[in-house]
């Protein structure tokens, strides 16, 4: 479903300031699969995601979604294929429009030139009651209100459920709870489950939390140094602590797992 081949990106190239952030990264998803994604600062995570969605061009290598080669095409044009949630609340939804305008949006883009030409349908309506009553945030009854009245974790609910609507080849979810407090992270993570299982979404998850990476997903990858050093899946991450994650990383790595951002539990 995802393969990706022998990727590197350097930045800031020839300068004082060159990183070289992937390198000669490989990773390949197959339909359906929920990779949760961790390590530390530095480690490559979110740059395998912009490597992803095209925000820049990788040096070296091949990115193919649904065995489409999408290493050359822009960010735009790579939008059909995905969706996206960012760590940042904010960021996805259109703060001064309503709640169902929103998620018109959504349903709409890259099929009509102008989104509002003809309005939002009564049936549209009914769709998007019944699609944010899943929540159980109370939203359903507030199609009129403006997203940036919203709370952080009511708008990031919104926003996974407006990244999922067309039921995108694949899910990119850039530490998506990670501004929320506790309580709110649980239920967009709950919301989050619900939503990929139901639609079979290939899922890509990047977290600070080990024990959500190690709850959530049917797969989990640790990253260091641009590139993957530990691939765990099926009955052996079941089975898996995060005692037993840091003692794999030590020998992976040859090295203790430090992290400022880290949650360990």
């Amino acid at each position: 479903m995802l393969e990706i081949k022998d990727i590197y990106k350097t930045f800031n190239a020839g300068t004082i300031n060159e990183k070289t952030a992937l390198k000669g990264l490989s990773l390949t998803l197959e339909d359906g699969d929920f990779v949760t994604v961790i390590g530390g600062n530095g480690a490559g995570k979110s740059t395998m995601l912009n490597a992803i969605a095209g925000v820049w061009p990788v040096d070296h290598g091949q990115i193919l979604i649904d065995g489409v080669d999408v290493t050359k095409l822009s960010e735009h044009k790579r939008a059909k294929f995905l969706g996206r949630v960012f760590q940042d609340p904010m960021t996805g939804t259109a703060a001064t429009m309503g709640i169902a305008e929103n998620l018109a949006l959504a349903k709409r883009r890259g099929k009509m030139r102008n989104p509002f030409i003809t309005g939002i349908k009564n049936s549209e309506k009914a769709e998007y009651k019944e699609l944010l009553a899943t929540l159980g945030l109370g939203l359903e009854d507030r199609l009129t209100a403006k997203v940036g009245l919203l709370s952080g974790g009511q708008r990031q609910a919104l926003t996974l459920l407006m990244a999922t609507l067309q039921k995108p080849k694949l899910l990119l979810l850039d530490e998506h709870t990670a501004a929320l407090d506790p309580k709110t992270a649980a239920k967009v993570l709950e919301t989050t489950d619900e939503i990929v299982n139901r639609d079979k979404l290939t899922t890509i998850m990047i977290t600070h939390n080990m024990k959500d990476a190690i709850v959530h997903g049917n797969r989990l990858i640790m990253m260091m140094d641009g590139n993957i050093i530990l691939d765990i899946k099926g009955e052996e991450k079941k089975k898996l602590t995060v005692e037993d994650l840091l003692h794999k990383f030590e020998i992976a790595s040859g090295e203790e797992f430090t992290s400022d951002k880290a949650i360990l539990g």
